[in-house]
Formats: structure tokens, sequence, C-alpha cells
């Protein structure tokens, strides 16, 4: 279905960005959209789920990837149509009431601020490998106190360090891609080529195995969020969110599909160095690549500090434009030099509290936080399903024109995208290991909206009627 590049008539406004600076140009944008669909998760991550689901991961993460497609289109549709630093959270205020930005936002919020603590623990086990001996949580205050100043000095400074970032991640998957495509074929030095011996058994674990594989693909699609958040920051919001999301279906594609159909045609899908040293090492290793594993390790560390950086801003821009919706502590609203300080400095200490908490209470308190925010990004995409749709009708109700960006068969596509999303949460209560995370994320949820809605109702009583 084509997509429209015809502007609405009216030009397109910024909420919740009040005073934030616009310092990313174009290129750091198509990075942030190029390295935000590269995390951690996808060098190391993806081993369990080949190991659950054998060759057929290739369908678990092309099928979860269709589903984060749809997501980022109607995304795509709402921020290039109103971009703000608030991204989904803004749209689902402006479409179903301040109780679900309020609901949304802090818990995709409480979900950043983990993650930065997480990957902080990730990257300083990375680098006490190197180093062993060293503490592994000055490691973590150190990575935090460097992205805590890049952050706090401009916007610009975020934009530089994910650029470089996601340039390496990026050249590290390509070539990883052409070794891979080169060993299959069988013209790599001192390869022969595996044809289908490894793919025989496409379904090793049967219909169980594969619906393993899919959660695991599902929840290793997160970041790609926060190029609309930055697209409010930069020289041209609504072209910068239109290249980011027209290009996510190749760049889906090549990166996710790709890579793991190159790891299991290479790779016996049962060996367990697919988990003990992550897909990509393992690869390398087997196709006798030297110095594989630190160079890969390197690659992994850098989608790690990447990923802290990106949550660290993300963060504290999601923070500064619900507290200037009027769903936080004014204090936090506070911008200087174009940056929300008092959000970026609480974003982080809030992430550095999680990493004290691994350490204080590693049996208890830390893994119910983990289990928490195991399922918000699920509650995230259903957010902005409902938000599109809801959206859409109206502008089409009001005459306003075509959106720039247009998602794709709506609303069949919407609600099918919504269907899925029905559909993850109902495998996710099936599978022990995964249904206490979808207990606790929804209880979260739960205590967000019952306090968004007491907050609104609060607001609107004191709010005289009109005339």
């Amino acid at each position: 279905m084509p997509h429209s590049t015809t502007t609405v008539r009216t030009p397109p406004t910024q909420d919740g960005g009040a005073g934030l600076s616009h310092g990313l140009k174009q290129r750091h944008l198509s990075m942030i959209a190029l390295g935000g669909v590269i995390g951690a998760g996808l060098f190391v991550g993806s081993g369990a789920g080949i190991a659950a689901a054998g060759p057929s991961v290739v369908v678990a993460y092309a099928l979860s990837g269709l589903l984060v497609m749809l997501v980022m289109r109607m995304l795509g549709e709402m921020s290039a149509a109103h971009p703000s630093s608030g991204s989904f959270s803004a749209h689902a205020e402006r479409a179903i009431g301040p109780w679900a930005g309020f609901t949304v936002g802090w818990a995709f919020w409480v979900l950043l601020c983990t993650a930065v603590g997480l990957e902080g623990i990730g990257a300083a086990k990375i680098v006490t490998g190197w180093l062993p001996g060293t503490p592994e949580w000055a490691w973590v205050a150190l990575f935090m106190v460097v992205f805590c100043v890049t952050n706090l000095a401009s916007v610009r400074n975020f934009g530089e360090f994910e650029f470089w970032f996601a340039a390496l991640k990026v050249g590290a998957i390509g070539l990883f891609l052409v070794l891979g495509a080169l060993a299959i074929a069988g013209v790599l030095p001192g390869t022969d080529p595996p044809g289908t011996a490894h793919l025989t058994d496409f379904l090793p674990n049967g219909g169980q195995g594969l619906i393993v594989g899919l959660l695991a693909s599902v929840f290793a699609y997160g970041g790609l969020e926060t190029v609309t958040i930055a697209a409010a920051e930069s020289e041209d919001p609504v072209r910068g969110v239109a290249s980011a999301v027209r290009t996510a279906m190749w760049r889906i594609a090549v990166f996710y599909v790709g890579s793991m159909a190159v790891v299991v045609t290479l790779v016996p899908w049962d060996s367990g160095e697919l988990v003990e040293k992550g897909p990509y090492v393992a690869t390398l290793d087997h196709l006798g690549i030297p110095g594989a594993g630190q160079v890969m390790n390197v690659v992994v560390l850098a989608a790690l500090l990447s990923a802290m950086n990106a949550n660290i801003y993300g963060s504290s821009r999601i923070a500064h434009s619900l507290v200037e919706r009027g769903h936080g502590p004014r204090a936090l609203a506070r911008v200087s030099g174009g940056v929300p300080r008092p959000a970026v400095l609480t974003s982080c200490a809030v992430g550095f509290g999680c990493v004290l908490l691994s350490r204080w209470r590693p049996d208890d308190v830390f893994p119910w936080l983990l289990n928490m925010i195991g399922a918000v990004i699920l509650v995230v995409w259903i957010f902005i399903a409902v938000s599109q749709l809801l959206l859409r009708r109206r502008l089409e109700r009001e005459g306003a024109g075509r959106p720039v960006v247009r998602m794709w068969g709506f609303p069949y596509l919407t609600w099918l995208a919504l269907a899925g999303m029905a559909a993850v949460f109902v495998l996710m209560a099936r599978e022990a290991d995964t249904r206490v995370q979808l207990y606790s994320t929804g209880a979260m949820t739960a205590v967000l909206a019952a306090a968004g809605l007491a907050r609104q109702r609060r607001r609107t009583a004191r709010t005289p009627a009109r005339p």
C-alpha cells in the first residue's frame, strides 16, 4: 500500500517541549533510528530464543518484526502530525485522556530508568572481564557520570554519542552479514557451504518452542521509540520522523531476521555456545575468525553504552513532558540551556538506585522490579494502537487532510496489530516464566491508571464549568 507524502493542511504542532533545544541534525536522527533497533539483546539475548525455537526463530523474529513495523507506522503517523518530546504519552493524552498519558508515560519512565541500571551492570561485567579485580559498581558509576554529564550539557552531545555508537553497531552487523553470506555461499576461505544441514529440524521443540522464541523476539525490539522522542528536538521533526519510520521495514528485516537466518544456517541450533557466548560470537568462532570474541565484546559494550545513553535521554524527556502537562513535580520541568537538567539528574539517580538494589536486595526487591517492567513495552504498544485509532478517526471527522505519514490499511491493520498484542499477552499468561511478568506489569499499570484517573477527576472538579 503506498504511503503519502502530502502534508496536512495545518502545520504540525509540537507539544510538551517548551524550552527544549533543536540541536539534533538529520544525520543524528538517521543514526539514532538505525542504532535504536540494534540493542544488546540482539547480540546476546537472541541465543536463548534460538535454543528454544531452533531454526524457526527466523519465523518468530519475522512475525514480531511485522508487529513492530505496524506499531512504528502508527507512532510515526501521530508523531509527524504532532511532534512531541512526550511521544506516545502525549498522543495518548490527546486521544484517550490525561489519565492515559499519565499511565503510559510514567510506566515507560520506570522501564527506561531500570534499563539504564541494567545496561550499566552489563557494561561493567564486560569491563571487569578485561580488568578482573576492579569493582563492578565503580564502573557503573563511571558510565553513569559520563552519560549524565553528556546529557546535561546539550542534546547535540547525546546525538553525537549516539551517531558514533550506532555507526559501530551498524558496521559490525553489516560485516557479520557479509561474512555470513560468503560462508553460506562457500566462498569464505577455510569454510565449506553448510547447505540446509542445520535447517532440517526446523521446529525441534514443536509449537511450544516457537512460542518461547516469539516471546523472546518481541522484547528484543525495544528502543525503536527513542527516535520519535528525539525528533521533537531536531531541526526538522516532521521529516525526521517520516524518514525513520519509512526505513523501519528494511532495518528490521536486515538486522534481525537476516542475522538470525545467517546464525541458524551456519551453526547447529542446539550448540551450547549460542547461549554461552551469544549467537554472533559463536558464529564467528565457528567460522574460525580470529579474535571474534573480543571484537564482539567491544561491540556489545558499545551497544550497552548506547542504550544507556539513549535511555537517560528518553527517560528525561518523557519525565519533562509529563510534568509540563501537569503529571508530576514541577521542579522536573525546569529547562536550562535547552536541557531539562532536573529530569536528567532524577532519571540517572533512579537508574543508579536500581544498580544498588541489585547489590543490596538481589533476591527479593530487584527481581520484583524486573518483573514489574517485564511487559511494559506491550502496554506502550497497546496505548499507541488505541491512540492512533482514535486520533485518525478524529482527523477524518474534522477533514484536516492526509497525514504526512499514513498508517497502512487503516483501520484493518491497526486492529490486526491490537489482535497480535492480545495474542502475545495470552502466550505470556501460558508460560510460567513470563506469567509473573505479565501480572506484575499489569498490577503496576492498574495502580498508575487509578492514580491518573484520580488526578484527572480532581483537576476536572477544580475547573469551573463553562457558562
